[in-house]
């Protein structure tokens, strides 16, 4: 771990006006919610059986015959990644460190464990949708719905790999099967909460220009740059009192544009802020 920038990153942090905290995947990695291994072995045996999946994302992706054998599926994966705690305290040590200052969350994360570990809701933006939600499959209207007590239901009464039929979920307006409110196409619907959320990260942004802003990337890999890296990049160069930083295991970088005013850490992003606490 080095020292010296654990120390430099701790100096910004304290002297910052905001913080704005972009978060991917690897924030949630390092808190333990893996997708493959002894997690997924031991939630999945019988999909793994008989289906030979390697990991839990990519059973999302397989064409299961039946509703009733893709909800089993998919109910057990919301349940275990969207109401289980993550095994590591990663995300309350992060609110531990930001949470006296005025910060706010951008996050391609659907696993809402930033709510979940204390992160005030209004200061969250979960860009790319909820495991929590659920949408008309076509859509046919612009609305999610809370999934948790079907879920729950769908965890405790499933048997031989298949949920009951009356569980399986529909659109209430046109009857269609629902989908996941994950953005993976254009039928990803931005529902009332989604604009609101996006109209307050858009304000909190404007009411920062020009002040001292630690922009704190987390574990945000290249497959969606655009949402949080090269926003968070250009903002710091256009702020000369902006600091970009980055943690992230083998992908911490940043442009030379913006190197003497970057702390960039590749390592575990729990280990890095047990340091700084």
């Amino acid at each position: 771990m080095d020292q010296e920038k654990i120390r430099e990153l701790a100096r910004r942090l304290e002297c910052a006006d905001a913080v704005v905290i972009g978060a991917g995947a690897g924030l949630s990695a390092s808190a333990g919610m893996d997708y493959a291994g002894p997690r997924f072995q031991k939630h999945f045996a019988d999909f793994i059986e008989k289906y030979h999946f390697s990991d839990m994302y990519s059973g999302g992706f397989y064409p299961f015959s039946t509703l009733e054998e893709y909800w089993a599926y998919w109910s057990r994966y919301i349940w275990i990644n969207r109401y289980q705690d993550p095994p590591k305290p990663v995300y309350r040590d992060l609110l531990r460190l930001v949470g006296e200052k005025d910060y706010f969350v951008l996050t391609t994360n659907v696993d809402h464990c930033f709510q979940k570990a204390g992160f005030d809701k209004n200061r969250l933006f979960y860009t790319q949708g909820d495991y929590g939600l659920w949408q008309c499959s076509l859509p046919c209207h612009a609305k999610t719905y809370d999934n948790e007590n079907t879920v729950r239901r769908m965890v405790k009464e499933q048997k031989n790999m298949r949920v009951p039929s009356k569980l399986v979920p529909v659109c209430p307006i046109c009857g269609r099967p629902v989908s996941m409110n994950l953005r993976a196409d254009d039928t990803f619907v931005e529902d009332d909460g989604w604009r609101l959320a996006a109209g307050r990260y858009a304000e909190f942004l404007r009411r920062q220009e020009g002040k001292s802003v630690l922009f704190l990337e987390l574990g945000v890999g290249g497959n969606t740059p655009g949402i949080i890296k090269y926003p968070f990049w250009r903002m710091t160069y256009q702020n000369p009192r902006a600091t970009y930083a980055c943690i992230n295991q083998g992908e911490a970088a940043a442009p030379d544009e913006i190197k003497e005013r970057s702390v960039c850490m590749d390592g575990d992003i729990g280990e890095v802020l047990k340091q700084l606490i």
